[in-house]
């Protein structure tokens, strides 16, 4: 394959050079920075000749932050099916959820620990240049463990069928019927969400505001 790499570190970058050729793959082109990878894709685009794949460093210059990996994603936003490689020494959560929910695929990011794993890094770059997704299960379980808990989470599964049937325009009477309840445990459990919501007594469009949180919350619920 073709590799465009970006790796702001001299000593790394000549080691996954030198490592990647040992694997069999050519290196098209490097970068130091984030503006240089992207005048390096769009110069051998430019030219109808991308590379089989984008590989990548998360934190590069100018900003030593997050510039790399914002990089790859307006890459993607201007080449939807590229195949890009993050490799990151540590787990950058709002970028990465991004790219790793992008719809095309042929994404993949990994820990700079794996490429020791030789073997495992180069299966996974052949993955991601074939259009497959490639996530280091550091970065999965970062991910998945640092999920902020959504505003209906704290509600109990009665409150949750409550709220529901509110979305559907049903009156406390109607709820009541639906559930085999009264309508004093009806108005009990309105009550719960309203407190667990933050919904102040005060307000006269508290069931409206209920409603709303619910319909941007938990679309796939209402759907059913």
């Amino acid at each position: 394959m073709r590799l465009l790499l970006a790796e702001d570190s001299t000593l790394l970058r000549e080691a996954l050079t030198a490592l990647l050729e040992r694997l069999g793959h050519t290196i098209a082109a490097t970068a130091q920075t984030a503006p240089e990878l992207l005048a390096a894709f769009e110069r051998l685009a430019g030219v109808n000749d991308p590379p089989d794949l984008v590989l990548t460093d998360v934190r590069m210059p100018p900003g030593n932050s997050d510039d790399g990996l914002r990089a790859a994603l307006d890459i993607r936003a201007a080449h939807p099916t590229q195949p890009i490689m993050v490799l990151s020494q540590y787990i950058a959560d709002t970028y990465a959820r991004e790219l790793l929910t992008l719809p095309e695929g042929a994404i993949g990011y990994l820990l700079k620990d794996r490429v020791n794993r030789v073997r495992d890094f180069a299966a996974a770059l052949e993955t991601v240049a074939a259009g497959g997704t490639v996530i280091d299960p550091d970065v999965v379980q970062h991910l998945l463990g640092g999920s902020r808990p959504g505003p209906l989470d704290s509600l109990t599964t009665r409150e949750r069928e409550v709220l529901a049937l509110m979305a559907d325009g049903q009156s406390n009477a109607d709820i009541a019927a639906a559930l085999t309840l009264t309508d004093a445990a009806v108005s009990k459990h309105i009550g719960n969400i309203f407190t667990k919501l933050g919904l102040s007594p005060v307000e006269d469009n508290r069931r409206v505001r209920a409603v709303l949180t619910y319909l941007q919350t938990a679309p796939a619920d209402h759907d059913t």
